[in-house]
């Protein structure tokens, strides 16, 4: 699968990236470069006691923003696989601060291919031969798709909506302007929404489990009908791999869960498993409040994974159903660590839980 000697993983520490890592450590016997430039979203702690040790574990603190210090990881440990991952990526800040997304998302992805041509242009023979970047992106940059619209694939043209998906197609195009310019061989990869243990509890099945744990008002924007497709993490990071070692270089791989929901009923089975393990505090969804939608907020993604599935033979392992309430469960027993987490960050402020904003479903009226 993995061929690499050294693999440089950007976002290394973030949810996403360290499931890659600490798959990439115990799947494979590549050297793991991590280049993070540990943000608010790191999660150093989910890099496992196992991984850490190692003597295959290297962790960079950089940022892609500044060249400089990306082609000194390039010079100094020769990657012949790179999985760009570093990325903002959370909706509601870029609707808050763009020029954070502009110039980590683009700005950063063109030092990191900048990099990565250079120094391969440094290469001969075999390491030359070996070497590929692989680009992981979003399936938000697809736009939007009505109740009955077929799942995006990889031909499906572009329609980003919003400054984060925005970003993200502009750095998709990149990458491809550079295999197809400059020879710089790549393989790109869009997902759909991810979740699982270690995400930040920014995100929306992290913020209703913890709201709820906590009897606190849970939000969800507008109705609660925009669908998502969900795909457990563990299985996209093995879907990764997959497509970093064997996808065909110049390609894009669509990788989805094919667990179509609405947020309503994300939240609504993750208060039913709330209940069986907090019977006294049951009913969990009175605690729903709908919140006033956010702008430009996207109806539906949803995935098509037959690309995937023929060429490399990947598919999802978990069931949406046993990887919530599994993810539930991660939750309640790591309680200390998003607690710390939302202590630092102020709670639920980035959500906009306002009196002018939050609504109960329980009585109609403001909460």
């Amino acid at each position: 699968m993995i061929h690499a000697d050294t693999v440089l993983v950007t976002g290394g520490l973030g949810f996403i990236g360290s499931a890659v890592v600490r798959r990439l450590i115990k799947e494979t016997s590549s050297k793991v470069v991590v280049l993070d430039a540990m943000t608010y979203a790191a999660v150093p702690s989910a890099i496992n006691e196992e991984t850490s040790k190692s003597d295959r574990f290297i962790l960079e603190k950089g940022d892609i923003r500044d060249s400089d210090r990306v082609r000194s990881v390039f010079e100094s440990h020769e990657p012949n696989l790179v999985m760009h991952l570093a990325a903002e990526s959370h909706v509601d800040r870029s609707i808050d601060s763009p020029g954070d997304f502009i110039q980590t998302n683009i700005v950063g992805t063109f030092n990191m291919l900048q990099g990565a041509r250079a120094f391969l242009e440094s290469q001969k023979g075999r390491r030359r031969e070996k070497f590929r970047f692989h680009h992981i992106s979003t399936d938000e940059v697809f736009g939007s798709l009505s109740p009955d619209a077929q799942a995006f694939t990889e031909t499906t043209r572009y329609d980003p909506r919003s400054p984060y998906s925005a970003s993200k197609a502009a750095s998709d195009h990149l990458v491809r302007a550079w295999g197809e310019t400059f020879g710089l061989p790549v393989v790109l990869s869009n997902c759909s929404n991810n979740y699982g243990p270690w995400q930040h509890p920014e995100k929306l099945i992290p913020v209703i489990i913890t709201k709820g744990r906590d009897g606190a008002a849970m939000p969800v924007y507008g109705k609660g009908e925009n669908v998502r497709d969900w795909l457990h993490v563990d299985d996209h990071a093995e879907a990764l791999l997959l497509i970093a070692g064997s996808g065909k270089l110049g390609e894009s791989y669509n990788v989805g869960g094919g667990a179509e929901r609405t947020n309503l009923e994300v939240v609504e089975t993750i208060c039913t498993a709330l209940d069986e393990r907090f019977p006294a505090k049951a009913p969990h969804s009175d605690l729903i409040s709908f919140v006033c939608d956010r702008p430009g907020h996207d109806f539906r993604y949803a995935i098509d994974c037959t690309k995937i599935e023929k060429e490399l033979g990947w598919r999802p392992r978990r069931a949406f159903g046993d990887g919530i309430i599994e993810t539930v469960d991660w939750y309640l027993n790591n309680e200390p660590w998003w607690r710390d987490i939302l202590t630092s960050t102020g709670g639920g402020k980035r959500l906009g839980l306002t009196e002018e904003t939050a609504f109960s479903k329980g009585n109609g009226g403001r909460s």
